[in-house]
């Protein structure tokens, strides 16, 4: 069986090699292009620490700053596993979305020890910013970088599902399978992904999908990988096959 991944280049590596230990074959089409905002500078002057909502945030940041002794917050766990390869060594991971995230740091900060920075790109999830702001908090969001959308699936993806070569999709942003969407119609491709079992991150990404003629429409349990590695696991341990 194969599978489609749809997140960006770098993103993609973790979640495909947990796929191809269960035996899956992966093929990767990113969906979004992650590119630095030129002349960004990142302000930690008085910040207590750093906010972080995707992965390539806190990337964009580690490129920008030598300093890694701030703490971090992270969304997820992905976002957190990467604020740690940046080699920043105070991390905590919210385990969820926006929501866990502004409940996590009103939990652990004092809105008088300075400000937070925000380390995010020109389009965000949900309101961090007003969240946290409504507690006292001061957020200090800098813009890093921009993810720049697909204009058209490749040849090869879109020979792969005229071909009935894919039999699973995995997607983990709005944005990104709002994209899919949009340009699996323009493709032509429509109908060919009713032999396709998508699988969505959370609610937000599932209700993009929902429209599309899937096979099934799984929803992670919640918004992490290892939910949405677990619904699969769930289906090929009960003899999932195309």
């Amino acid at each position: 069986m194969r599978a489609l991944v749809t997140r960006p280049k770098e993103d993609s590596e973790g979640v495909a090699q947990a796929l191809k230990q269960r035996g899956l074959d992966v093929m990767v089409e990113p969906l979004l292009d992650i590119a630095p905002v030129e002349g960004a500078k990142p302000d930690l002057g008085g910040a207590q620490g750093i906010l972080v909502t995707s992965a390539n945030g806190i990337r964009a940041l580690g490129r920008l700053t030598p300093g890694r002794e701030l703490p971090v917050w992270a969304v997820g766990d992905a976002s957190a596993r990467a604020a740690r390869e940046m080699g920043f060594t105070r991390v905590e991971s919210a385990g969820g979305d926006v929501e866990t995230l502004a409940e996590l740091v009103a939990a652990r900060v004092d809105p008088q020890g300075g400000a937070l920075l925000h380390a995010a790109g020109t389009v965000t999830a949900g309101d961090l910013s007003g969240r946290l702001s409504a507690l006292g908090f001061q957020v200090r969001r800098q813009v890093l970088y921009r993810a720049v959308t697909a204009t058209r699936l490749s040849d090869g993806l879109r020979d792969a599902l005229r071909n009935g070569q894919l039999h699973l999709a995995l997607f983990f942003s709005p944005r990104t399978a709002r994209t899919f969407a949009t340009l699996a119609v323009e493709a032509g491709v429509r109908d060919s992904l009713a032999a396709i079992a998508a699988y969505g991150l959370s609610a937000n990404v599932s209700a993009e999908l929902g429209p599309l003629p899937w096979r099934v429409l799984r929803q992670a349990a919640e918004p992490t990988q290892a939910a949405l590695l677990a619904a699969i696991d769930d289906d090929l341990n009960r003899g999932f096959s195309p």
